[in-house]
């Protein structure tokens, strides 16, 4: 049973006889009366568990889009239903207007649209439907909450997709479909040219030179079907939120724009997600499938406050692939403690494979190793600069150790990562 505003506001009245005649006797026979109506007024409500509840819900949708949600009720009983509806979405999948006045009249039906904007990746869920059925005197009515499962997937943002033209064009250059060409080893050949002041001797074909009485000189273009792994740290660092984002947002964004770019360059991509278990994982998918499985594969996961297995991840590149490959780390570098573990498994995968690692920084630091307003701001300088520094001496170890680090705010690391990609192609290196 449920009562309104109305009811309370009756019971309230019995309250001017009492105080006029001070007779007890006035106030129960008053509150009997307010109770009989109430109980009528139930009675003659439509009765909440005859409706029938359906929803249809969107598969998918990208973090930071809005979707409609709609909640379809029949009234499959003899009165008509007057009341309110509430749809319990949990809150982080943003909805706008969760409680709603309906009618329904008997063998009728109405559809309530909900608006939807998630602020989380992930399954966003609603578990049940909340009716309240008030009665024709708007006393008192009926409430009854019914079990309506429903789930709409959350996928990563990627608003890093916004630098893949660019990156694209670089490629195209870079794979002789423009008139640049390049040369260097590790590279197959494309077609020849006249000889230009400034291009490398030992590029000259002396062969064709001999042939046209004219120095000739071989164009080259990247290699395609080389291995790209990319291991994504989902252990308790990447819990960590710079910029409003947790940095396992940032790693996944920064892979979305790696997988697309190598994708298109004719690189097999594979994908880790790994902490001391594995979180998901993404092999043999290519072209327009590569980033569906990707974005599939990292919408449910969510960052374990346990520490990474280093010592693991070896054995799971190798699981992967037995082939040199480019081996990207996504994962954070801030202090020597955490990162020895990263730092004692880098010179295993370095014997085969080329090792870049790919962490997200936090781009206060360098304001706040500047401000010296106050005492506190000098506090918060020195603890800045302490933790640029260690910055700086984990980036030195991993350099001794045989890999490469890109560093960037969660702005700055997708793109900063897919130039090192096309620098690492056009030196050759992959």
């Amino acid at each position: 049973m449920a009562v309104t505003g109305w009811f309370v506001a009756l019971v309230a009245v019995g309250v001017v006889p009492i105080v006029i005649t001070g007779d007890p006797l006035v106030a129960a026979l008053w509150l009997a009366f307010v109770l009989l109506l109430g109980a009528a007024d139930v009675l003659l409500a439509a009765s909440p568990r005859a409706v029938h509840l359906r929803r249809e819900l969107p598969g998918a949708l990208r973090l930071g889009e809005s979707t409609a949600a709609r909640l379809i009720l029949v009234n499959e009983g003899r009165r008509t239903l007057r009341g309110l509806v509430r749809d319990a979405w949990e809150p982080s999948a943003g909805a706008s207007a969760t409680r709603r006045r309906v009618t329904v009249a008997p063998s009728g039906a109405v559809t309530q649209t909900t608006t939807l904007t998630p602020f989380r990746r992930g399954e966003r869920r609603a578990d049940s439907v909340t009716i309240r059925s008030i009665g024709p005197l708007h006393l008192a009515g009926r409430q009854a909450t019914l079990a309506l499962p429903g789930v709409i997937r959350v996928l990563p943002r990627f608003s890093s997709r916004k630098h893949l033209p660019s990156r694209l064009a670089r490629l195209r250059e870079l794979d002789g479909r423009t008139s640049i060409m390049i040369r260097g080893q590790g590279t197959e050949f494309d077609s020849l040219r006249e000889y230009v002041r400034g291009d490398d001797v030992r590029s000259i074909d002396w062969r064709a030179t001999a042939r046209r009485s004219d120095l000739v000189v071989r164009t080259w273009r990247p290699e395609r079907d080389r291995r790209v792994v990319i291991v994504v740290d989902s252990g308790r660092t990447s819990a960590a939120r710079i910029d409003d984002e947790p940095r396992l947002d940032t790693a996944f964004e920064s892979a979305l724009l790696l997988g697309a770019l190598a994708s298109r360059a004719g690189d097999r991509v594979d994908l880790v997600v790994f902490d001391r278990r594995v979180r998901g994982r993404v092999q043999g998918a290519t072209g327009a499938a590569l980033l569906s499985s990707m974005v599939d594969t990292m919408a449910p996961i969510d960052p374990e406050l346990v520490e990474t297995d280093w010592s693991a991840v070896p054995g799971l590149v190798r699981s992967v692939t037995s082939h040199r490959a480019l081996v990207v780390l996504a994962t954070t570098v801030d202090s020597p403690g955490s990162a020895r573990g990263l730092l004692a498994a880098v010179p295993q995968l370095a014997r085969q494979h080329l090792v870049v690692v790919a962490s997200v920084t936090d781009p206060t630091l360098e304001a706040d190793s500047l401000a010296r307003d106050s005492s506190e701001d000098v506090y918060r300088a020195a603890a800045a600069e302490r933790a640029r520094l260690d910055q700086a001496r984990v980036a030195l170890a991993l350099g001794r150790v045989g890999a490469d680090l890109v560093a960037g705010a969660p702005a700055d690391l997708p793109p900063a990562l897919a130039d090192r990609y096309l620098a690492l192609k056009a030196a050759g290196r992959l």
